[in-house]
């Protein structure tokens, strides 16, 4: 129940008011250009919101499987919807993430940003 609530709320911050972004200064002392990059990202789902919305992830927790990407969060591989995938290059580095919980309790995928080493 707590995790349905959580994932509703989740999702209304993102998608209600994605102007409003959860960054409570955590990461003023990011590269303003990077900043700026992650606070306008959107992926075919909608906007991503921000850096502190994501999750980096390591190299070693995605891939591709059968041409599609796909990230272990939570101890479990979560298939990347196609259109959750950034389109535009990586300038952070590492892979980025952006999951929520549907009201079903399952982790999905809002947006996915590959590692530059793609």
């Amino acid at each position: 129940m707590m995790r349905a609530f959580l994932a509703t709320l989740i999702i209304c911050v993102c998608t209600v008011a994605p102007a409003q972004t959860r960054d409570d200064g955590r990461y003023a002392q990011m590269d303003p250009k990077l900043h700026a990059w992650f606070d306008h990202l959107a992926s075919g789902k909608g906007p991503c919101c921000s850096f502190a919305d994501g999750v980096s992830i390591q190299d070693v927790n995605w891939d591709t499987q059968e041409g599609h990407y796909r990230v272990r969060l939570y101890g479990e591989w979560i298939l990347v919807p196609d259109d959750a995938v950034v389109t535009e290059p990586n300038i952070f580095g590492p892979a980025v993430v952006w999951p929520y919980m549907d009201t079903d309790g399952l982790t999905r995928i809002k947006c996915f940003s590959p590692g530059s080493g793609t």
